[in-house]
């Protein structure tokens, strides 16, 4: 109880080394989150594309614009594939996010895959089903419609 999952599949008429070269790039984190999340990169180290081990920091705002600090970890690249990121520090008892992309005809197939769950035991849960849920979804749908704004429609 409390383990929450969420999945998202979209699909972009990009190359797979277009859509690999925008997702693996700190530098795009910003455009990718809602402006209201408050969302500021805070450091990345000096590579421009990431890498296992590699931290990455920010402060999000995602209630009443009160700052929080989250890092994380980029624990998995497989260039072209995949990469994890994990919370090491931040709002969630857990954060595993699984980016994924796979070639199609056409385009790229990106799949997200974040399990997550809430500190707080049950007022976790409850927090989860006032507004936590809503807002991770929000998020994706904003990143969705972002994307295809970009990149076009599928």
């Amino acid at each position: 109880m409390g383990n929450y999952t969420i999945k998202t599949v979209q699909k972009l008429p990009i190359s797979l080394q277009a859509a690999w070269d925008f997702f693996s790039s700190p530098k795009n984190l910003n455009e990718i989150t809602p402006p209201d999340m408050g969302f500021e990169t805070l450091s990345y180290s000096d590579s421009d594309k990431i890498y296992a081990g590699q931290i990455i920091t920010y402060n999000v705002r995602p209630i009443l614009g009160i700052p929080l600090y989250w890092m994380t970890e980029i624990t998995h690249v497989k260039d072209g594939v995949y990469f994890i990121d994990e919370q090491r520090f931040g709002p969630y008892a857990l954060w595993h996010h699984q980016h994924h992309f796979r070639e199609i005809d056409g385009g790229v197939e990106m799949t997200d895959l974040v399990h997550y769950k809430l500190p707080l035991g049950i007022l976790g849960n409850f927090a989860h089903f006032l507004f936590v849920k809503r807002q991770l979804k929000g998020i994706f749908d904003f990143r969705e419609k972002m994307l295809t704004d970009k990149f076009g429609k599928f």
